[in-house]
């Protein structure tokens, strides 16, 4: 008797070691109940991530990471949501003070790639200046080739894209905070998401995209309209497109948000729709060439939140950021396929809360921002 139930014992210690194994982060196939395999791609190796990363003076605090980009130096920026902070967080600037730490980081960073703080810009406000409106919920940032920066939000009311110079520099505005005219108007946006600048063309590429339905293209020096298209190339619809149910054949138009958008050398331009768990591969002129689907039984938040190209030259690979699963796909450019992934859900370093963008600096390395409850940007090191 005392030997079957030393061997029952064993039975269930050796079940749950199995389990817990099975629940530690890092890369592993994209099948339930895979081996857990090494990541791969071009050069990379598995990442590890680097705890220490970034560096805040002692008394700051990020609230939602709602935006992370890699400029032609390698530097790191970031725009967080200082006033998603409670009163708990932010403490020290209550009055009277509640704690003695923290008050909200400003809403734009900028890091060297071992996580030293180079710049910021803005308070617990916002950022505030003549002739653009800062938007009151920040989303997205991205840095182009002429060093401009590029930043958006998707409050109710966040109807604008604005350009600074990488000193904070107001030049340009794109819509108009508080209006909207829907998905085929060439003036006004829709919430958007997230944007990209082509450097061949110098033409800003817009996710629009948390109420409008589309991607729009305007001149990067002027502003001035080129086109749009949504799913598949179709005229966008802001018609009611119902909530996403697994199994039925992909509707034509892109559900809210269009989250992102990715330019690649070759040409190709990735769009993630992220409700609908797909990535949608077009032409620079909008014509439909292929899609993907990414866990395609994904409900909530969808599968496809954020998009990046890897660093070598033929950008074998593409990055994608699932928010709803809570890990980054590492994707075959060329068959569309998943070949591996990293991450899992939890708020211990190296794991993720609504991961919701991810970068990689031309080392291959691994940056990636959390909203929610998340919070934080984290680094990934490629050996």
């Amino acid at each position: 008797m005392k030997n079957k139930r030393k061997m029952a014992l064993g039975a269930l210690l050796l079940m749950a070691v199995v389990a817990l194994v099975g629940c530690q982060a890092g890369g592993g196939s994209t099948d339930a109940g895979g081996d857990a395999a090494d990541m791969t791609g071009a050069g990379s190796g598995v990442p590890v991530v680097d705890p220490a990363w970034p560096t805040l003076p002692d008394d700051w605090l990020m609230g939602e990471v709602a935006g992370i980009a890699v400029d032609m130096n390698d530097h790191i920026w970031v725009i967080q949501r200082p006033r998603s902070l409670n009163a708990d967080e932010a403490g020290l600037m209550q009055d009277p003070p509640l704690t003695q730490c923290c008050i909200p980081a400003p809403p734009v960073l900028k890091f060297d790639a071992d996580g030293n703080l180079l710049d910021s810009w803005g308070d617990h406000t916002g950022y505030a200046g003549e002739g653009y409106d800062w938007p009151s919920s920040e989303h997205g940032i991205f840095v182009d080739h002429n060093m401009n920066v590029w930043v958006a939000g998707n409050g109710p009311d966040d109807h604008q894209v604005i350009k600074f110079s990488a000193d904070g520099t107001f030049l340009m505005q794109i819509g108009t905070s508080g209006r909207t005219e829907g998905s085929n108007n060439t003036e006004f946006l829709g919430r958007p998401a997230d944007m990209e600048v082509d450097p061949e063309t110098n033409e800003l590429y817009i996710a629009d995209g948390y109420l409008n339905k589309r991607v729009i293209v305007f001149d990067a020096e002027s502003g001035e309209y080129k086109r749009h298209w949504g799913a598949y190339g179709n005229e966008p619809s802001d018609d009611d497109t119902g909530a996403f149910v697994p199994g039925e054949d992909p509707i034509s138009q892109f559900r809210t948000p269009v989250h992102a958008v990715r330019i690649a050398r070759d040409g190709m331009v990735y769009v993630a729709d992220r409700v609908n768990n797909r990535i949608q591969v077009f032409q620079k002129d909008g014509t439909y060439v292929d899609e993907m689907i990414v866990e395609g039984n994904t409900l909530g938040n969808g599968s496809t939140w954020d998009l990046e190209l890897s660093p070598d030259d033929a950008q074998s690979e593409l990055y994608n950021a699932d928010g709803a699963n809570q890990r980054i796909q590492i994707i075959d450019r060329q068959a569309l396929e998943v070949t591996n992934w990293f991450g899992r859900r939890g708020r211990h370093s190296g794991m993720f809360h609504w991961v919701h963008n991810v970068v990689v600096d031309s080392q291959g390395n691994f940056y990636t921002a959390e909203v929610n409850q998340g919070r934080r940007a984290q680094k990934f090191v490629v050996n």
